[in-house]
C-alpha cells in the first residue's frame, strides 16, 4: 500500500459557525477515529490542495498524519462532498494499528483473455471494488482475479475467491464479473445449431 504524506491542524472550535468560516479559507474539517480510546475523535482542519492528489485516485494509500506535534496512520473513510457544488464539506479517517484489522473498499482488475471472449462473448466486471477485511499492511492496492479459463454464459461469484491475508466481506453469491452472450454470438449458435 502507498503512503500519503498530509500535515493537519487541531481544531478545537467544533460549531457550524467555526466550520463556515474554515471552508471559506479553503480549508476542508475532519476527523480521525478508532484511536487509543475510542470514544475520544481528533478534530482537525486540512487544506483543500493538500488533500486533493489523496481523495481523486482510484488508489488506496496509508495516510502518514501529522496533527501538532502528534503522528498517526490512517486510512481515508469517508468524503462528505455538497450535492450540487461536489465541494469536499468533510474528511473521515480511520486511525490503523498493525494488530488490528480493517474493512475497506478495494478495486478489482481482472486478468487474463476469457475463452467466452474468444468464442464472441462479451466480458462484463459487475463488482468494481469488493469490501475485505485485514490487517492494514496485508490490504493489496488492487484485487487481480484470472478471468482466462471463464466459459461463455459463465460467471466468478465472490465465494469462489480467496486470497491470502484477506477475508472477503461481500456476499458469496455476488457475482464479480461474467461472459455474456452477445447478438452476434446467438446469431451465429443459431445459425451453426
Amino acid at each position: 500500500m502507498k503512503t500519503f504524506e498530509l500535515k493537519g491542524e487541531a481544531r478545537t472550535d467544533l460549531g457550524k459557525k467555526a466550520t463556515k468560516a474554515f471552508r471559506k479559507e479553503d480549508k476542508i474539517p475532519a476527523v480521525i477515529y478508532g484511536g487509543e480510546k475510542a470514544d475520544k475523535a481528533i478534530h482537525f482542519i486540512v487544506t483543500n490542495s493538500e488533500v486533493r492528489k489523496l481523495i481523486y485516485t482510484p488508489e488506496i494509500f496509508l495516510v502518514d498524519l501529522t496533527v501538532g506535534k502528534d503522528n498517526y496512520k490512517a486510512i481515508l473513510k469517508d468524503i462528505q462532498v455538497h450535492p450540487v457544488t461536489d465541494e469536499i464539506l468533510h474528511l473521515d479517517f480511520l486511525h490503523v494499528f498493525e494488530n488490528k484489522p480493517i474493512t475497506i473498499d478495494v478495486p478489482v482488475v481482472l486478468d487474463g483473455l476469457a475463452e467466452g471472449v474468444k468464442a464472441g462473448g462479451k466480458l462484463s466486471l459487475d463488482l468494481r471494488k469488493l469490501k475485505v477485511r485485514a490487517l492494514y499492511d496485508k490490504v493489496p492496492e488492487k484485487v487481480h482475479v484470472d478471468v482466462s479459463g471463464l466459459a461463455l454464459g459463465k460467471s466468478i461469484q465472490v465465494g469462489e475467491l480467496h486470497f491470502e491475508g484477506l477475508e472477503l466481506l461481500n456476499a458469496k453469491n455476488g457475482v464479480v464479473c461474467r461472459v455474456q452472450l452477445t447478438r452476434a454470438a446467438r446469431g451465429l449458435a443459431a445459425k451453426n445449431g
